[in-house]
């Protein structure tokens, strides 16, 4: 394993009045107009900073998601978890996870009987696409090289009962079954994807939970390219049996999985703690990831899964969340890391943070 190598800092300034969102950074993605785009676990929008000086992003805006996608409903938070840029879409996924209430220091029997209550917020459930151009958020529009086609804003078909159609298709499966079925909230070790890439119509969802006997999971999924209706992606059969989807275990220490990012055809993963616990934060690589067409258990004993480098360990705050690929200091395609319960030395006033940049030596 590899030190890590820290390039630089990359400090993101936004509007007052939203302070709170400095705490609850959890996604991140550079667009090819030069734009970041940031996700929350809190909100129902999408934030984009612009560039306005080397290394440093602002004039924030925000975008309600409610205006591009049919969304579950008006009020919950779609705990955005991963966020990928690619052929002129942005994709994020929620948790697609339950929650166990947190006590509240209200007294025993109020702390004891939130701690018995798991809820659901519907938007949880999104996982979606929207169109953007030169930094503006697009419900349809036309394709940007010019065609006649149209792009359009998406999302993975909605099932009443268990949210959308790839939870469904989870149901029965001989891992994550019982995970859905006995309803383990996300930090229990319950399902919670914190990750998403996308290649043209495959997507990768990183799981943080559940771990499986020290064993991380990727979920692989490819969308029908026609949308069954508009605004709305269907699954294709690609797993054994007739299966929509393809499972991928990782041995990642122990540690579950926070986000994904695409180095050309390799795939870098976020690893941590899958529970509410502190610990190490690692950077892995799974190689040659477009050539695999089955299922695969990934062992750090073979070539194609390495450790790259672990992140600097801040215990209690620091942790870091989302990834995306940024040119620094003549790399082209350095790593820009951005951090949840971020340490007060990362802030340095009450609108202004830091995020991380690491070299990529693959």
């Amino acid at each position: 394993m590899q030190e890590y190598f820290f390039l630089s800092r990359v400090l993101m300034k936004f509007q007052k009045g939203k302070e709170d969102l400095l705490s609850d950074i959890s996604a991140v993605s550079l667009t090819p107009s030069g734009h970041l785009w940031i996700g929350s676990d809190e909100l129902l929008t999408l934030e984009r900073l612009s560039p306005i000086a080397p290394n440093i992003y602002g004039e924030q805006t925000s975008f309600n998601l409610k205006n591009y996608l049919d969304m579950f409903d008006d009020k919950d938070e779609i705990d955005i978890e991963g966020m990928d840029y690619s052929e002129g879409y942005l994709w994020l996924t929620g948790s697609q996870s339950s929650k166990r209430k947190k006590p509240k220091g209200k007294g025993t029997k109020k702390d004891l009987k939130r701690l018995a209550t798991i809820a659901y917020d519907a938007n949880r459930f999104l996982l979606a696409r929207v169109p953007v151009i030169e930094g503006e958020l697009f419900k349809t529009c036309d394709w940007a090289d010019g065609d006649n086609s149209k792009m359009t804003a998406a999302l993975l078909e909605k099932d009443e009962k268990h949210g959308n159609v790839l939870l469904a298709a989870l149901q029965e499966d001989e891992h994550l079954s019982q995970f859905l079925k006995a309803e383990i909230p996300s930090k229990d070790n319950g399902l919670d994807i914190e990750g998403i890439v996308v290649h043209k119509n495959r997507v990768f969802l990183g799981l943080r939970g559940p771990v499986l006997r020290g064993w991380a999971v990727i979920i692989e999924i490819e969308l029908i390219e026609k949308e069954k209706e508009p605004g709305v992606l269907t699954l294709k059969e690609i797993g054994k049996d007739n299966r929509k989807y393809r499972k991928h275990f990782f041995d990642l220490n122990g540690l579950g999985i926070r986000e994904l990012c695409f180095y050309h055809d390799d795939l870098i993963i976020l690893a941590g703690p899958t529970m509410s616990l502190e610990g190490a934060m690692e950077v892995f690589v799974w190689q040659d990831v477009l050539k695999v067409d089955e299922d695969t258990i990934n062992s750090q004993e073979e070539d194609h899964l390495t450790t790259m480098f672990n992140l600097p360990f801040t215990l209690g705050n620091d942790h870091a969340e989302g990834l995306t690929l940024y040119p620094c200091l003549g790399q082209d395609n350095a790593l820009l890391v951005v951090y949840d319960s971020p340490s007060d030395r990362r802030r340095i006033s009450e609108t202004e943070i830091f995020a991380d940049v690491f070299s990529l030596q693959i």
